[in-house]
């Protein structure tokens, strides 16, 4: 059970080092709300101030990032850590302080006169001028000192709380499954194995223990989910969706084309879907417990050594860069493989500035999917490599960007391996392809439908376990069609999906579709223009962190105002749909 090391952050929460360093969070904090109460009353001497809050705010961000990661990665793997969770609190609480001088500085740096020719003239400045003109552009949904400290305190106990029950209950849910009780996430890898049986005795089981856990999940997200509703009001937001769009940095053109383009080809997925399920023995649309289902032959199970030795063969083909990347990550022990009671499901990279280096968090057994999970997340980490060349309040990039590397390292594993496969393995690969392809658009288009609906019919009532499920199978209905059959659907997608469990970051959906199509562009770039174009994706991931998404896109000669970027991507996949429904016939 190899297991992540993060001793690069702390060894212990009982060091001298983390002790001291909530200390050092505690001074640095107070000397920044007392500057920020003391300067930002008038615009005299505008350039210096400026100048000392970038100094004093980078100085707290590094050491408050450094503590505050090695809290939540430690939650993220045992979830019922006491002194992990005690630390997480405590630091959010000393996070939220941050609120005055934050707001302060925002309301302030407006009315400096001249702002963008002052930025221009001074280098130091103009390192950061992205990042300071979004903070101008943003201060239209800034509330009032008061307001601003409130909120991120109140915070704390809402939202933060909400995600944390989902977490935890999700975390340490025991399955009865087979005389044994097994961690939820153990049970949905089952969803991967060759025993039809096993699979859907795995899916009744995994529905069998949700109820019990439902109710309180059902609070949650409705806690949530109020909670960002109520600050959109208050900030002048129409809907979350709007800000999800603005915290993205992209135009709603950009996204509306991108929905309209994934809607415009679900006949396609759902041809793949039909014929996946009619391979199965289904007659009526493929079971949401069988989308998991591995068609085709491999007898292929990795090691995690063999899984790293295989992705750093095929990330070779890209760059060496990318290759030494992996090998790293896994001779450093940034990797924490495989699922175990209180460790959280799914797979995540957090890449960790103060640092420069990441931690990959999977859920590991074996499988070729599992393969391309951890391919996905070291390209987050590659990513990391590129944005830690940049200073702190440069590193920060959104939502859809993020997806990019991920999926582009993903695509370099599937198309090597489906290079060199004979047809029964090719048909294996491929349809690991399709499966997440699927998933990124089919399924990521229903809980995007899902997450709208909660919004809006949060507004008038309380939304219960029957109401979710509901919404949630009409969601599925909506976007899968007569892909899936309606009889055998996952009405708790809303329960074990952590991404809507956050009171910041609304619509943590449709940036997988992005970054799945965006990155099948840049990808098809590779391929007519080699090695030459790794440098130029290279500099699109490191400047993600200051430009707006259609300004990176731009970087790699990409227009993403049409739908045709997007169509064209799209058609990348209908081909692999064709050739697995002529190689499946």
């Amino acid at each position: 059970m190899r297991k992540w090391n993060l001793d690069a952050l702390f060894t212990s929460f009982d060091s001298v080092e983390f002790q001291e360093s909530l200390v050092l969070i505690e001074e640095q904090i107070a000397q920044l709300n007392q500057f920020a109460i003391s300067e930002f009353n008038d615009t005299t001497d505008a350039l210096q101030k400026i100048r000392n809050y970038l100094s004093k705010s980078e100085q707290l961000r590094i050491i408050f990032m450094r503590s505050i990661t090695f809290a939540r990665l430690s939650v993220s793997v045992e979830a019922t850590n006491e002194e992990a969770l005690k630390y997480m609190s405590k630091l959010q609480t000393m996070g939220a302080k941050t609120a005055l001088p934050t707001a302060k500085f925002s309301k302030w740096l407006p009315n400096v006169p001249n702002l963008q020719q002052l930025i221009k003239d001074n280098s130091d400045l103009l390192e950061f001028e992205y990042y300071l003109l979004r903070i101008v552009d943003g201060s239209k949904y800034v509330l009032s000192d008061e307001q601003e400290i409130l909120i991120s305190k109140m915070k704390q106990t809402s939202s933060s709380m909400w995600s944390q029950l989902q977490g935890e209950l999700t975390a340490t849910l025991k399955v009865p499954y087979n005389g044994e009780e097994l961690p939820l996430s153990t049970i949905r890898n089952l969803s991967g194995e060759k025993d039809p049986i096993v699979r859907k005795t795995a899916y009744e089981a995994e529905m069998n223990a949700y109820p019990s856990i439902a109710p309180s999940v059902a609070y949650a997200l409705n806690g949530v989910k109020k909670e960002v509703n109520t600050l959109l009001e208050m900030r002048g937001f129409e809907s979350a969706l709007d800000q999800a769009v603005y915290q993205s940095r992209m135009k709603r053109s950009t996204l509306d084309a991108l929905i309209s383009s994934m809607q415009d080809y679900l006949p396609e997925f759902r041809k793949y879907l039909r014929r996946k399920g009619e391979m199965l023995g289904h007659k009526n649309g493929l079971p949401f417990y069988d989308i998991f289902a591995p068609v085709g032959e491999s007898n292929r199970t990795f090691t995690e050594k063999e899984a790293i030795a295989f992705i750093c063969k095929n990330f070779k083909t890209f760059d060496d860069e990318l290759e030494n990347l992996a090998k790293k990550a896994y001779e450093d022990e940034w990797i924490d493989f495989t699922p175990r009671m209180g460790k959280r499901g799914g797979a995540f990279c957090s890449n960790i500035h103060p640092i420069k280096q990441s931690r990959i968090m999977t859920n590991f057994t074996g499988t070729f999917g599992n393969v391309i999970t951890l391919a996905h997340e070291l390209g987050h980490a590659y990513h990391g490599e590129q944005i830690f060349k940049e200073k702190l309040f440069n590193s920060s990039y959104t939502m859809p960007v993020a997806e990019t590397a991920s999926t582009f390292c993903e695509t370099i594993v599937k198309n090597a391996a489906l290079h060199e496969a004979d047809k029964d393995e090719k048909i294996f690969i491929l349809e690991q392809s399709l499966k997440g392809s699927t998933q990124v658009i089919v399924d990521i288009l229903s809980r995007f439908i899902f997450e709208g609906n909660v919004f809006e019919q949060s507004k008038n009532t309380p939304l219960n376990e029957r109401m979710l499920n509901k919404m949630m199978t009409d969601a599925q209905i909506e976007a899968y069609g007569d892909g899936l059959d309606p009889d055998y659907l996952m009405p708790y997608g809303w329960l074990n999906k952590s991404h809507y469990y956050s009171g910041g970051l609304s619509f943590y959906n449709f940036p997988y579709a992005f970054g799945l199509l965006f990155s099948k562009g840049i990808y098809a770039e590779f391929i007519k223009q080699g090695k030459p174009f790794v440098k130029k994706i290279n500099t699109l991931l490191q400047k993600t962190g200051q430009m707006s998404v259609e300004d990176v896109a731009a970087l790699v000669g990409i227009n993403l105002s049409t739908k045709e970027f997007w169509n064209n991507s799209l058609e990348v996949i209908k081909e692999e749909i064709d050739l697995f429904l002529e190689l499946t016939k």
